[in-house]
């Protein structure tokens, strides 16, 4: 029976870490641009860098 409890407080403290984490990166900015990921697969990737080869 003490297993349960330990296993509950292993997981609350996972949950709020993850929770922790969830905030600290709004705080920090991660999720602002929500419309250039959307678009990134639509644009052309074309670009050749110059080799030494050539």
């Amino acid at each position: 029976m003490q297993i349960i409890f330990v296993m509950i407080g292993i997981s609350m403290t996972l949950a709020l870490g993850f929770l922790g984490a969830f905030f600290w990166s709004m705080r920090q900015g991660q999720h602002d641009d929500l419309y250039t990921p959307s678009i990134r697969v639509l644009l052309d990737d074309d670009e050749r860098t110059p080799t030494a080869n050539h």
